[in-house]
């Protein structure tokens, strides 16, 4: 992944936040919209390209361009920047690999401990039962 290019490759646009503030927010685009184009990159490989297209299938248009937008702060310089921190999160989350969960036995102790509470349980059941008269 290369970091100044797909720097390079980001869009931004800056449109009207919603929402409650008076005759200000009327006036100002502070909300950020981040564009980025994961096909058309150039910053990533084909392989990395890849596992964020399986990974961030749901964050995807269906062209393959991820949006993320951010109206948390009154500025839109930190809008910017927090829409920016989030991007380069996501894209580090995506290319992040999954270890493999490797299968393991239970312990002889672990096993014996659950059999136990499973007849404490089971007597407690036996004993709320009303007794049987013959």
């Amino acid at each position: 992944m290369n970091k100044e290019q797909i720097q390079k490759e980001l869009q931004f646009k800056a449109v009207r936040s919603s929402g409650a503030g008076g005759q200000h927010v009327n006036k100002v685009s502070s909300k950020v919209e981040l564009s980025f184009d994961i096909y058309q990159s150039l910053g990533l490989s084909d392989q990395e390209k890849e596992r964020l297209l399986l990974k961030l299938d749901a964050r995807l248009t269906k062209e393959g361009i991820l949006k993320l937008q951010s109206d948390q702060a009154r500025s839109q310089h930190q809008n910017k920047n927090l829409v920016v921190i989030r991007f380069y999160d996501l894209l580090q989350s995506g290319l992040k690999k999954t270890k493999k969960r490797k299968a393991t036995r239970p312990t002889k102790s672990s096993v014996e401990k659950r059999l136990q509470s499973k007849k404490i349980a089971a007597n407690k059941k036996t004993n709320r039962k009303p007794p049987e008269l013959d």
